[in-house]
């Protein structure tokens, strides 16, 4: 046990270093853009993780998470216009603050999750599901509508990105830093969630509700609090989004990235702390690779709809490495780690 704790230690201390050295890897490299990419890819893991805190940790489905995201990224969104309109939201000035601004992003994201919870944890399984996609298209159509933001074409941060002090968010390195810190700050933050009481009931009630109901523990303002913890950390990867893409629009909240973040989970493993960020790093790598794989070798038609070997691959993992990646990789790891002990 000694020698595996030890050996994971190295391998994170590792991992850290890599992490960290990355930027001037792709400098390096010469390829400046794959900072901005790994920028991207720790913000969904972001949304994946907080998701993973329903799906896997309180056995609840949710087909709606991206609306929570997508609100989180318009309140920085507006913010923003206010600021360069400078006019007023609500009464209140807009604000490029982006100790402002990202708080309150996950404040209201947190309110709007806590709305949704109330009524949607009232039903399970198909319904349940049904009700939080509903629920998310019609914050999708209600974005849609708001034409002084933008409506459909969605709304750019004339003035940049947010400014926090230290931070020069405007250079991608720093952009990079800032996006990495939030997702360790989360999962450090959800880990230790886990391991509390609270964690401990949210497991139980994955397990059985009904024996939860049944020893006196009411098993709803647990699943209403995890609801609310997760759409303010999905509401802080949506603040973060739109300040690396410096652009918001309805499509943040569509269905189909309630199903992204929902493969990256299942792809990367349903109620493990590294699944959702394998699973965003694979999924957002094939995204922005695998289209221009299939152009070089001729598949033209892949190359248009190339979601088409999810299916295939999702298949795959449940078939054949129950777990998702973090089985395989912490697989591997086990059977290094033996080496190391012989």
């Amino acid at each position: 046990m000694m020698v595996s704790e030890n050996f994971e230690a190295r391998l994170m201390l590792g991992v850290g270093i890599l992490l960290i050295g990355f930027p001037w890897f792709a400098d390096w490299l010469d390829e400046p853009y794959l900072v901005s990419t790994a920028s991207r890819i720790w913000i969904y893991a972001l949304a994946a993780m907080s998701l993973n805190l329903l799906v896997g940790f309180a056995g609840l489905v949710s087909f709606g998470h991206s609306a929570y995201v997508g609100v989180g990224a318009y309140v920085v969104g507006i913010l923003a216009w206010h600021q360069y309109e400078e006019t007023n939201f609500l009464g209140l000035p807009g604000t490029l603050e982006g100790f402002i601004s990202i708080p309150f992003a996950m404040i209201v994201s947190g309110i709007v999750a806590l709305g949704i919870g109330a009524l949607c944890l009232r039903t399970r399984g198909i319904y349940f599901i049904m009700i939080t996609l509903a629920f998310a298209q019609m914050l999708f159509y209600f974005f849609v509508s708001l034409e002084q933001y933008g409506g459909d074409d969605g709304l750019m941060m004339m003035d940049g990105r947010n400014k926090i002090p230290g931070l020069d968010l405007g250079e991608d390195r720093q952009m990079y830093w800032l996006s990495l810190v939030a997702l360790g700050l989360a999962t450090w933050f959800l880990r230790r969630l886990s391991m509390s009481r609270f964690g401990m009931v949210l497991h139980a009630l994955r397990q059985n509700e009904t024996r939860l109901k049944a020893i006196g523990v009411p098993p709803y303002p647990y699943m209403l609090v995890a609801f609310v913890i997760a759409g303010a950390l999905a509401g802080l990867s949506g603040a973060l989004l739109t300040n690396h893409m410096e652009f918001v629009s309805p499509d943040f909240l569509h269905w189909t990235r309630s199903g992204d973040l929902l493969i990256m989970v299942i792809l990367g493993g349903i109620g493990t702390w590294t699944g959702p960020i394998l699973g965003a790093i694979v999924f957002l790598l094939l995204e922005e690779f695998l289209p221009l794989l299939f152009q070089e070798i001729g598949l033209y038609l892949f190359s248009e709809h190339w979601r088409l070997v999810f299916g295939p691959l999702l298949i795959g993992i449940v078939l054949f490495a129950k777990g998702g990646l973090h089985a395989l990789v912490f697989k591997q790891m086990k059977g290094v780690d033996g080496a190391f002990a012989n």
